[in-house]
């Protein structure tokens, strides 16, 4: 996945990867980002907002791939994809991911 490259943190690699597609001035994606530092959970994320040319392009793409939409925050919990903040959904399908 091209967008790799791009992520502003570290996190676990897999099948069980987590990676959020968020705005820096996005109010939905901050809280986003805090409810998953509340529960621990280590996850890669980009803004994209602040990448640039052909990095943004290649990350708007990837991101298309998941939610045609294109809207934010779009949090990826192995191959599903959660679009917006729904804090219930976002709990339910860290459950049934090994922890983390």
């Amino acid at each position: 996945m091209v967008y790799n490259a791009f992520m502003t943190n570290a996190g676990d690699a897999g099948n069980n990867r987590i990676f959020l597609f968020a705005l820096s001035t996005c109010i939905w994606c901050k809280k986003l980002k805090a409810l998953l530092d509340s529960l621990g959970v280590k996850y890669e994320f980009v803004f994209v907002d602040l990448l640039e040319g052909a990095k943004r392009e290649e990350t708007i793409k990837e991101l298309l791939k998941h939610n045609p939409s294109k809207s934010f925050p779009t949090l990826l919990v192995g191959p599903h994809a959660i679009v917006g903040y729904q804090e219930n959904k976002v709990k339910e399908l860290l459950a049934k991911c090994p922890k983390r």
